[in-house]
Formats: structure tokens, C-alpha cells, sequence
């Protein structure tokens, strides 16, 4: 099992501001994934073309399983994200971005500035998630439970997770 991290940011790709959102996602995988796993960790400026390429080498060089971005989801000239991940993607799963909404929603009336989405591309699941570090376990918690299965159903590599902080679900 293969996991790409890719923080979204010019600030933090010009080392102006410290990637505190890439180690977020990092330290949720510990506590929730039960091991083998691998991460590649990418840190890339804002922009259509840095997130496209980005994402297209995590998928088909690298073959990463699951792709987690952070950042560039937002109503921001820069913020091109989703519009870079839906160029790439064979196949969008728009419930994953509605629920992530719903549940920050819970938090911040600005929730609804967000973008965030899902897909696939080949085997490779890839997922949007917000910047800022306390939205990323609260989305991810959300969200996870169908991640396993999901890799399951487009023939990428079985993850599991501890049932005391993520419960999976796998029908039948």
C-alpha cells in the first residue's frame, strides 16, 4: 500500500511558511491505519499545472494507492486543485467532498467556500482535503470509513485500519 501526501501551497513550496498540513494527514495515517504502509510526501505551489503533474506522477509512476491533497481548495485565483485533479480523473465521487462540506459545516459558516472532491484515476484513489490541520482529522474521520472499501471496489491495495479510531465498512 502506497499513500501520497501532497500539501498544496506556494507559501509553504517557497519554504515562506512552515507545511503544517501535509505532517496533519501524516500523523492521522498513524493513529488510524493499521501497517504496511508507504507515503511519498510532495509539497508543490498552488497552480493547475504543479497539482496535475504532481498528481499524475503519484498515480501512474509511482502507483500510489491513495493520494490525500491538502490546500488550494478554496474561492482563490491560485486555489485550481479540483479543477487540476478533474482534469486527471477517470471517475469522480462527488459524495466525498459533500460530506467533508457538511461536517466542517459543523465547525465554520466559511465551509462552504470549500471545494473539495474525490475520484479515481486507473487504481489510484484521490481524495481533497482541507488546510488546515483540525479540518483534516475531522474530515478524514468522516470520510474514512468508505476509503478501504473503495480501494477495495477499483483493485488497489487492501488498507486496514484500528476499529477503535476508524470503523471500515466493507458490505457483505
Amino acid at each position: 500500500m502506497k499513500i501520497g501526501i501532497v500539501t498544496v501551497s506556494d507559501r509553504a513550496a517557497h519554504g515562506e511558511y512552515e507545511d503544517l498540513s501535509g505532517p496533519a494527514i501524516e500523523v492521522w495515517l498513524k493513529s488510524a491505519l493499521i501497517p504496511p504502509y508507504e507515503v511519498v510526501k510532495r509539497v508543490i505551489p498552488d497552480g493547475m499545472a504543479s497539482v496535475r503533474d504532481t498528481l499524475i506522477e503519484l498515480c501512474d509512476d509511482l502507483a500510489c494507492d491513495l493520494v490525500l491533497t491538502t490546500g488550494g481548495t478554496g474561492p482563490s485565483p491560485r486555489d485550481e486543485t479540483p479543477e487540476a485533479m478533474q482534469a486527471i480523473l477517470h471517475k469522480e465521487l462527488a459524495g466525498f467532498g459533500e460530506l467533508m462540506r457538511r461536517k466542517s459545516l459543523e465547525q465554520t459558516p466559511t465551509a462552504i467556500l470549500s471545494r473539495q472532491t474525490a475520484g479515481i484515476r486507473g487504481k489510484s484513489f484521490i481524495l481533497n482535503l482541507p488546510g488546515k490541520p483540525a479540518s483534516i482529522a475531522m474530515t478524514l474521520q468522516a470520510v474514512f470509513p468508505a476509503v478501504p472499501y473503495c480501494l477495495d471496489l477499483i483493485g488497489a491495495g487492501r488498507i486496514e485500519t484500528d476499529p477503535s479510531i476508524v470503523k471500515t465498512h466493507r458490505p457483505g
